[in-house]
């Protein structure tokens, strides 16, 4: 009887591919269905985002509208071609999303290997945090998005003995754009901080062929003199980028203590639009360990990367609350950290023992089960029915899309927002009645008439517990 060889095995050669693929698979599904039934409605923060994305000039570059350009600019795009509705608002953080994940797995399996990179992938990618961020229409995601893909390009660069100067050429064009996004000033600073302090990075930058350098020196100039170009004309826009709107430096700590309470609650509360805890306690105990276990090696790139990210957190977060999503970044990279130190302790134990490689496949399956199920279920249930969280989320836009057809929509409340409609449909939107209104139709959002004009013909409701009466439906009298 011929003796099988496990290494010559298809699921055993192909298995990072398989791995890799159906984690793809299952991510790109998550986020293209979750916003359907999950984090559906509209926070204030993304029809804000939406407003102001829609109402971009063409020369609002030259007038010193920069903050989240590029963002922006997507989220434009994507309402201009498919209207105003909640699932064209989140696209762009969809899309977006989809490149983060995809840049997340592949700095992990840049720095480590195929099995530690596939598992960490895993609990981040199809972590509560992660799926947040790629469904809100907001720009919050590029705070992630930049350091991430910076961070990959410069491990190619610095995993080279000759690096490609496109990869120089790419890392100049990302560093120039990031610094639209607040707080990416601070991390442009901070990497050109790591390299000086590093030696390993100080010996690559050294040894760089002139021509990368030279590219990426063009492209910070270009940058620093664009922003200080707009700055002039707009100064205000220094603000947004380096603090945020309205900040007050006696708000830093309390701003802190606001973030990191979403790190440090265990109860599955809510505050504001973020579920807590951010992360798990499995994941939490993961990252523990990574961190401890690299304190000895702290001057290995990944290492210090990953510690100077959280102290890069904390400064962030103390310049506003929302911040405290950064830490997705180091946590990723510490999460790996720590499954590799147990797996290696693992492994310790039994050199020359291949079952006990085979073994662990039950513990693994049981904890990955233990951490990514809740995670998951924490997200699509979460959003659906936490009070703390629906409570942020309106739900008005999905109403107005599945009622209305031709009428005339009198919005009381975020008229610049609900305007946008008449781009997309056969609505028009006022903010007020006319003195001698030739109305036929008359919705009302979250509004009565007053006036003896109109009866009322039906009220659309909607089921939330709380103000569930969105439209009053009105006809001119007399018809």
């Amino acid at each position: 009887m011929k003796k099988i060889i496990i290494s010559k095995l298809f699921l055993y050669r192909y298995r990072f591919i398989i791995g890799y693929i159906l984690l793809g698979l299952a991510f790109i599904g998550l986020l293209l269905a979750l916003p359907l039934f999950a984090q559906y409605g509209l926070s204030t923060g993304e029809m804000e985002s939406a407003t102001s994305s829609f109402n971009l000039s063409a020369d609002a570059p030259l007038n010193g509208d920069l903050v989240d350009l590029p963002y922006r600019l997507l989220q434009k795009l994507s309402i201009t071609l498919f209207g105003l509705t909640p699932y064209a608002i989140k696209l762009p953080s969809i899309i977006i999303g989809l490149f983060l994940g995809l840049l997340l797995i592949l700095l992990l399996n840049r720095w480590f290997k195929n099995n530690i990179s596939l598992l960490a992938s895993c609990l981040v990618v199809l972590s509560t945090p992660f799926l947040f961020l790629a469904g809100s229409g907001t720009p919050l995601i590029m705070l992630v998005f930049w350091p991430t893909l910076l961070l990959w390009l410069g491990s190619k660069i610095q995993g080279e003995n000759k690096p490609r100067p496109i990869y120089s050429f790419i890392f100049g064009i990302a560093l120039l754009f990031s610094i639209f996004t607040p707080y990416m000033l601070y991390f442009a600073i901070f990497c050109v901080f790591f390299v000086f302090i590093q030696p390993h990075l100080r010996f690559i930058v050294k040894n760089l062929p002139r021509i990368p350098l030279i590219i990426l020196g063009l492209f910070v100039l270009g940058g620093i003199a664009t922003l200080t170009m707009n700055i002039i004309n707009q100064p205000s826009t220094i603000m947004e980028l380096l603090f945020a709107k309205n900040y007050e430096i006696s708000s830093f700590f309390s701003n802190i203590g606001d973030g990191f309470s979403l790190v440090w609650s265990w109860r599955g509360l809510a505050s504001g639009v973020f579920l807590a805890p951010l992360v798990g306690l499995p994941v939490f105990a993961l990252v523990l360990i990574g961190l401890f276990s690299t304190a000895r090696g702290f001057f290995a790139s990944r290492n210090s990367i990953a510690s100077l990210l959280i102290v890069f957190t904390v400064v962030i977060t103390g310049f506003k609350p929302d911040s405290i999503v950064f830490l997705l970044l180091p946590i990723s990279i510490l999460t790996a950290h720590g499954l590799k130190y147990a797996l290696e302790k693992w492994y310790g134990l039994f050199p020359e023992n291949p079952y006990a490689r085979v073994a662990a496949i039950i513990p693994l399956s049981v904890l990955f089960g233990v951490i990514i199920i809740p995670s998951l279920l924490q997200y699509i249930y979460g959003y659906r029915y936490n009070p703390n969280v629906v409570s942020e989320y309106n739900y008005d836009l999905i109403t107005i899309r599945k009622n209305l057809t031709n009428e005339t929509l009198l919005v009381p409340n975020n008229y610049d927002f609900y305007k946008i409609l008449e781009h997309s449909s056969n609505i028009e939107v006022i903010d007020e009645l006319p003195e001698s209104p030739q109305i036929q139709k008359l919705a009302i959002l979250r509004g009565r008439s007053e006036g003896s004009l109109y009866q009322l013909d039906k009220i659309i409701t909607s089921p939330l517990s709380k103000d569930s009466d969105i439209i009053y439906l009105y006809t001119e009298k007399g018809e």
